[in-house]
């Protein structure tokens, strides 16, 4: 089968042939009709996440998909060939960007049956971010003040719509050009960060999700109130990461040294700084699912690229600037 291979980091990917992927027991064989392209995917590619996440190259990149199954494992019991599935597979799994893959039944759900394959392969990874970092960490509700930075890209056009169903004021940074755009997915307060300051605008906030870093998460945490959180997916990865991860002694001890400043700048201010980077999990997937039939979220889908294409739908995807996610199709 083909597939986009990452054989050197910072290299262009490569379409080559490679083995079929072996099903084990609880394994889902799927055909992909569709894939998302994630931030993370251009990362991995450039090399910025090799210490933390040692890849063996050559690699097929990939973690967004939406497909059919083609055939089950002997202890699969959930689904059947000819059902239409979407996932984000575990990291240790990636390789979406493939006709076909193998993809544990634990990560799988069924595609909302609301929308297209190409926009079942847009959600999975911003999703469960946007779920994990909202209900599972942030635990928000009714009243409570978050803040999504970046609010028109692929997690944030996601956070503000979950936010908002979990009863959440909810204000975003944007550019001007994208401000309508985000108060329609639910925004409250909608800050123009070309020529505005959120720090100097917002205050007592419960929750900020910082896809940015840098200056940005430091600021991010002077607009809390007092015992808030900042959840980072863009880094700096903080202890808890590494005791997860399951990484060496060394590697932990870097990542300590890495995220020391931020988190002793969140101490002094009474509020915790936590970063996130998003697990599998299907039956989250399934609860997502359930909101987007329902009409509670609505996947964005800025723009669709042949699969053939997939390195230069990564290129735009590191240019930014796009509302929502990329995504690439195979033909049946």
């Amino acid at each position: 089968m083909r597939a986009f291979v990452l054989t050197k980091y910072k290299q262009p990917l490569e379409l080559t042939e490679v083995e079929e992927p072996e099903v084990g027991e609880r394994d889902v064989l799927i055909r992909v009709e569709a894939v998302g392209l994630n931030q993370l995917d251009e990362k991995i590619r450039a090399g910025e996440f090799a210490q933390i996440l040692p890849y063996a190259l050559p690699v097929v990149l990939g973690n967004d998909v939406a497909g059919t199954v083609i055939r089950v494992g002997r202890l699969v019991e959930s689904f059947r060939a000819g059902d239409r599935v979407f996932a984000r597979p575990d990291q240790s799994r990636m390789g979406a960007f493939a006709e076909r893959i193998a993809v544990a039944e634990a990560d799988l759900a069924l595609v909302p049956v609301s929308v297209s394959m190409a926009e079942a392969a847009s959600l999975p990874l911003v999703a469960l971010t946007a779920w994990q970092a909202l209900v599972e960490s942030g635990h928000v509700g009714p009243g409570q003040k978050v803040l999504i930075h970046a609010g028109a890209g692929g997690v944030g056009s996601i956070a503000i719509q979950l936010a908002k169903h979990l009863g959440a004021l909810v204000a975003t940074t944007a550019s001007a050009a994208n401000a309508d755009f985000v108060r329609e997915l639910g925004a409250d307060v909608v800050i123009d960060y070309r020529a505005e300051d959120f720090e100097a605008i917002l205050s007592e906030y419960d929750l900020v999700l910082d896809s940015l870093g840098g200056e940005n998460l430091a600021k991010s945490l002077r607009v809390l109130r007092p015992g808030g959180l900042v959840i980072g997916i863009s880094g700096p990865p903080d202890p808890t990461f590494a005791k997860r991860m399951g990484l060496g002694v060394l590697v932990s001890a870097a990542i300590r040294m890495l995220s020391r400043r931020i988190r002793r700048q969140a101490w002094r201010l009474g509020v915790a700084y936590e970063f996130l980077f998003m697990r599998a999990d299907g039956d989250q997937l399934g609860r997502i699912a359930t909101l987007v039939d329902e009409g509670v979220l609505r996947p964005v889908v800025a723009k669709t690229y042949p699969f053939e294409q997939i390195p230069a739908a990564l290129a735009d995807l590191a240019a930014g600037g796009g509302r929502g996610k990329i995504v690439a199709t195979l033909e049946s």
